[in-house]
């Protein structure tokens, strides 16, 4: 359970550190990733970030574990540190976290959060569209990570928003993860290429020809693949029951 953690934490930004990037990545063209979302959290007076992504005009989806007394997301963002005029600055009304989240297993590792107010839809911002229950996909699939975190495990780097193609692997390159669950999961990196998701980049999307399919949620202390990524697909029933309903 202690080793969970360890792994878990290690997808966070932690106080006081700067934000990097993804590893073996390279930056985004930008503004490409018009769903992307900056997430500024605050947790017992401690700051950290995650990624998240916009999915409705007044929701972003980011990891439950991402969770604080309170969130401020920027939306059209490409460096974090060079304000631009495409930025959109908003507070979070609601953080709606799935009910049967397990923080000690990490499973259920998806948080829906109600923004204060609509977006303005700009070539800046604007929704990706997310998996449905009806079309699942299959390992080898190669996708893409997007995030804010970092380059390597002690390696910094900018500001800019980082991407990398990350191939859908096999289940079994998950077993060593003791909670791992291919039914809520994806097991997600090639081990023998150095190219995955790191901290800062929690909550990010896993984006398949154009559909969010995963949510960067857990991975290695030492950042070797694969890591492990909510599986959006098994949570459509409950997502659109909380969009329904809001």
């Amino acid at each position: 359970m202690k080793v969970l953690l360890l792994l878990l934490l290690a997808f966070l930004l932690p106080p006081g550190a700067n934000a990097d990037e993804i590893i073996g990545g390279q930056e985004s063209i930008p503004h490409s990733r018009p769903y992307m979302a900056f997430l500024e959290i605050e947790k017992h007076g401690f700051k950290y970030q995650c990624g998240g992504f916009l999915i409705r005009r007044d929701f972003v989806m980011t990891a439950a574990h991402c969770a604080g007394d309170s969130i401020k997301v920027s939306l059209g963002v490409h460096n974090i540190k060079k304000k631009e005029s495409t930025w959109q600055i908003l507070n979070v009304k609601h953080q709606i976290p799935h009910p049967e989240y397990d923080p000690r297993r990490i499973l259920n590792d998806i948080m829906l959060l109600k923004l204060e107010e609509k977006v303005n839809l700009t070539l800046a911002v604007g929704p990706v569209p997310i998996a449905s229950e009806r079309n699942p996909i299959d390992h080898g699939k190669v996708c893409r990570a997007t995030g804010w975190g970092r380059t390597g495990v002690i390696a910094p780097g900018s500001d800019t928003l980082q991407e990398v193609k990350l191939r859908l692997m096999d289940p079994v390159n998950c077993k060593h993860y003791p909670s791992f669950d291919k039914k809520r999961q994806l097991c997600v990196g090639n081990p023998k290429k150095i190219q995955s998701a790191y901290k800062g980049d929690s909550g990010g999307p896993l984006i398949c020809s154009g559909v969010a399919r995963g949510i960067v949620s857990y991975g290695r202390h030492d950042a070797l693949p694969p890591a492990v990524f909510t599986r959006i697909s098994y949570y459509r029933r409950w997502i659109n029951q909380i969009l329904k309903s809001n």
